[in-house]
């Protein structure tokens, strides 16, 4: 029996360590300030895109027990569209995954600030965050210990203690269920655009689509683990949903007007919370900052291997020195003076703009034959995965229009 049970757990709680960061943290708490409950069907919709994707994603990676970079790489076989695709594919996850971790570092960073103070040291244009420094060893010697089993484990204790805390800030705020409901009724417009954009964006992670398939080949090999597969995934991705609407629920009921750190997020808390605020908000971000600072570089090395066909062992030296070429991007990008809620913002942006093309090349592959043999999609899964990629083309067009000044 207590087999079984393990049978059961995968790479869930590294898929939801990675979209409940602080990208999650800050743009949850930016929407249920400026919008309120208003937004809350944007991350239903988002909890329904990930499940479709990541499940699509995950059965790639146990039929063909390879990573999607990986799997792209070898079913283009030669021709421009393959250097291309293969060209934004690097680029988009590795440079993303590097602005991703600045956003990740900066905001554990922000959390731990409220409660540890720690110089700033000044290095020409460089602002070097002692606190930054600190995550980023962190997330360094857990990656550097070459354990997947040791990675997964210690996030999902941290996630499971992360989660509990923004329930129960929720809880704290005595929320009206009249309105949550009101709030997942649709409503898109030129003010709620790119938080929309962003909030699925930060949900449906472009590189989690690429973790997920080599890490579901790691620990599963036979199509009879496909019912396991899904059941990891689903628990994980509407847990982490939960939390996400929990965020925007708890900063909707706050006083909060403005958001640039997590002082401003626990100050609009105090009147209902009290001085409970400071240490939940402090853990919250603190923890969501750790374990996503160790997921996108994880997930942006797997790429990078699988792209050139070297071994995505982590006790190997192409993982090592790619994850310490992102670690160490991410530490650039996140001592160039930029506000932590501005970089985070952006990154969840430049996701939620990335995941059309992404989401395309699953479709694509999850419907190959060659790759998938008896396991490609059914027609009902088809319609949905398409229903998903307009909605997210839609949107992702919608918000460049709106930077642009179109709309």
């Amino acid at each position: 029996m207590k087999s079984d049970w393990k049978k059961y757990i995968g790479p869930g709680p590294l898929v939801a360590a990675a979209f409940i960061g602080p990208g999650t943290v800050t743009v949850c708490t930016l929407a249920g300030v400026r919008f309120g409950y208003e937004l809350l069907w944007a991350l239903g919709l988002s909890i329904i895109a990930t499940i479709v994707l990541q499940e699509m994603a995950a059965r790639i990676g146990l039929v063909t027990q390879k990573g999607l970079a990986a799997v792209i790489s070898q079913t283009l076989k030669k021709g421009l569209l393959r250097y291309f695709s293969l060209f934004l594919i690097l680029i988009a996850i590795v440079l993303g995954n590097a602005a991703y971790e600045a956003g990740n570092i900066t905001g554990g960073a922000m959390g731990a600030d409220l409660l540890i103070n720690l110089p700033v040291l000044t290095l020409g244009q460089l602002e070097i965050n002692l606190l930054n420094l600190s995550i980023g060893l962190i997330a360094l010697v857990l990656l550097m210990s070459g354990s997947y089993s040791k990675i997964t484990g210690f996030l999902t204790v941290l996630v499971i203690m992360m989660s509990l805390a923004f329930l129960a800030s929720t809880i704290y705020v005595k929320p009206s269920l009249f309105s949550i409901f009101e709030g997942f009724i649709p409503s898109i417009d030129a003010t709620n655009i790119l938080t929309i954009v962003a909030l699925i964006g930060t949900t449906v992670v472009p590189y989690n689509l690429f973790l997920h398939s080599s890490l579901v080949a790691k620990r599963w090999n036979k199509m009879e683990d496909l019912k396991y597969v899904r059941v990891d995934t689903i628990v994980a991705v509407v847990l982490g949903g939960l939390v996400s609407m929990a965020i925007i629920i708890t900063a909707a009921s706050g006083d909060a007007m403005e958001v640039n750190n997590a002082a401003d997020l626990a100050i609009g808390l105090e009147p209902i919370m009290g001085v409970a605020a400071k240490y939940f908000i402090a853990f919250g971000l603190f923890a969501a900052g750790i374990t996503s600072a160790i997921t996108a570089p994880l997930a942006g090395s797997l790429v990078v291997v699988d792209c050139f066909g070297w071994s995505n062992d982590i006790r190997k030296m192409p993982m090592r020195i790619s994850l310490v070429c992102i670690l160490g991007l991410g530490l650039l990008f996140s001592s160039l003076g930029i506000k932590p809620v501005q970089l985070i913002t952006f990154a969840q942006l430049a996701n939620g703009i990335l995941l059309p093309l992404l989401s395309a090349y699953i479709l694509w592959l999850v419907n190959k034959k060659s790759v998938m043999q008896l396991n490609v999609n059914s027609l009902l899964l088809n319609i949905i995965g398409v229903a998903i990629w307009l909605i997210t083309l839609a949107l992702g067009l919608m918000s460049i229009g709106k930077v642009l000044g179109w709309l």
